[in-house]
């Protein structure tokens, strides 16, 4: 439904970095989420909820307490507060904190742009935002859990790449030892004292941006607040109810942002206007009735 155009550019921008195999696999779950609500065509929220399966997974039927809720709302508030308010961090697209059969308790998805080159900035603000949901944690709840560990994961992989890849760490140097997917020697290429520099350098820039991604959240703890009360009242918010209640990203935004905020704001628009135009018939419609003189309701 809508233009072919449209859709795809739509579509496109949504999944960078996807083969013709998972464009594929999409416009197939989004045919059969149609199919479900006995839709004659396929709308553009049906590929958004297929690219939401494909990549989230399907949803779970585990049940959590309140208190799990609580922890897991607020943990997924404090990734898109700060991926919101980091300049070089995806925009959130939507975050919901219902379980997914891949085993996590919220998901996250982000508008991601394709970037070749990212300097250390842009790679620390993807880390603070990586960060940002155990960090949360702390502040509202004086405490961490497990939840984070897939977070802490990319972390680490994000910091190394860093120091041992991309020559970015003043005491290492400018100098690269990529790890050899082929290599089973177990042997590495630089000294110990080298290796030991490395582990230094990555706990100190990992305590560093954890520091400052605590003090971001205890600075927005306000708007954290607001995002994780509304994650427990609907379960699953969007980019229009994150800017309707904390207002537009102070930045910038890349073209493939843009376009979607644009777009967003046309489909909003236009259902406005429809809407007033579905109402302004109905008065009519009784303006009509009782020229007739008749009366709603009253039947003599």
């Amino acid at each position: 439904d809508g233009d072919p155009e449209d859709v795809a550019g739509r579509l496109a921008g949504l999944t960078p970095g996807f083969a013709g195999a998972d464009i594929a696999n999409i416009c197939n779950e989004a045919a059969i989420v149609a199919a479900r609500r006995k839709a004659e065509s396929v709308t553009m929220d049906d590929f958004e909820k297929a690219i939401d399966r494909i990549i989230g997974g399907l949803e779970s039927n585990k049940i959590m307490s309140d208190e799990e809720k609580s922890i897991v709302a607020h943990h997924e508030a404090g990734h898109a507060v700060a991926g919101w308010f980091l300049e070089h961090a995806d925009p959130l697209l939507k975050v919901t904190i219902i379980p997914r059969s891949s085993g996590a308790l919220g998901y996250a998805q982000y508008l991601p742009k394709e970037v070749f080159l990212r300097t250390q900035d842009q790679i620390m603000d993807i880390v603070m935002m990586a960060l940002a949901g155990r960090a949360a944690e702390e502040v509202f709840f004086g405490r961490v859990t497990t939840g984070a560990s897939d977070d802490l994961k990319r972390v680490t992989q994000l910091v190394y790449s860093t120091i041992q890849v991309y020559g970015m760490n003043s005491r290492v140097g400018q100098l690269a030892f990529p790890k050899d997917p082929n290599d089973f020697t177990g042997e590495k290429p630089y000294s110990d004292a080298t290796a030991e520099a490395m582990d230094e350098e990555a706990r100190n820039i990992v305590e560093n941006a954890y520091n400052k991604t605590v003090e971001l959240i205890r600075e927005k703890k306000h708007e954290v607040e607001t995002i994780a009360q509304l994650l427990l009242e609907k379960e699953t918010i969007t980019h229009d109810m994150v800017m309707d209640a904390i207002g537009e990203r102070p930045f910038k935004g890349h073209k493939v942002y843009d376009e979607f905020v644009s777009q967003r704001k046309a489909d909003k628009e236009e259902a406005n206007e429809a809407e007033k135009s579905d109402e302004d018939a109905t008065e009519e419609k009784k303006e009509e009735d009782r020229g007739n003189g008749l009366e709603p309701g009253l039947a003599l």
